[in-house]
């Protein structure tokens, strides 16, 4: 069985939204033979990247750039993970207020560091939560689990 990881800060009712609407399509019942295992971004590690298959990340923009959280969390895995989880899918989904540039940026970057590749394009939610938002992250978490899904 193959196993997504989902990291995620969910600080604010429109992240946790997106988060539950990514958790969703990669749990749904067309997708077999995935583990979805979900980690606060504060509490996620190199051992649980180390088995995760795939990787989606959700993070609020905050200030300009990815949370704190989940800068902790790449800070904690940076190098533990470096050569070992080379080619690993990833996908990412963003909330901002105003502006969510830096945040994928940032996220894309360090993630090309690591030699992740991206099976998706980013998820990027300004403002309000929308049908479509949901739909796109619903999305987001079904192509990752399809992209490592051994059927």
């Amino acid at each position: 069985m193959s196993r997504l990881l989902i990291v995620h800060h969910t600080a604010s009712p429109a992240t946790h939204e997106l988060f539950e609407s990514v958790r969703k399509g990669a749990t749904t019942d067309e997708i077999e033979g995935v583990e979805v295992v979900t980690r606060a971004a504060l509490q996620a590690t190199a051992s649980d990247v180390f088995a995760a298959d795939g990787i989606v990340l959700g993070t609020p923009a905050n200030i300009g750039y990815m949370s704190g959280a989940l800068k902790h969390f790449f800070d904690t895995v940076y190098y533990p993970c470096l050569e070992e989880t080379r080619r690993l899918p990833y996908g990412l989904y963003v909330h901002g207020n105003n502006d969510a540039t830096g945040a994928v940026r940032a996220v894309e970057a360090i993630a090309g560091g690591l030699g992740w590749e991206p099976a998706a394009r980013p998820v990027v939610v300004i403002g309000a939560v929308t049908k479509a938002d949901l739909e796109a992250c619903w999305e987001l978490g079904a192509t990752l689990a399809a992209t490592i899904s051994p059927s």
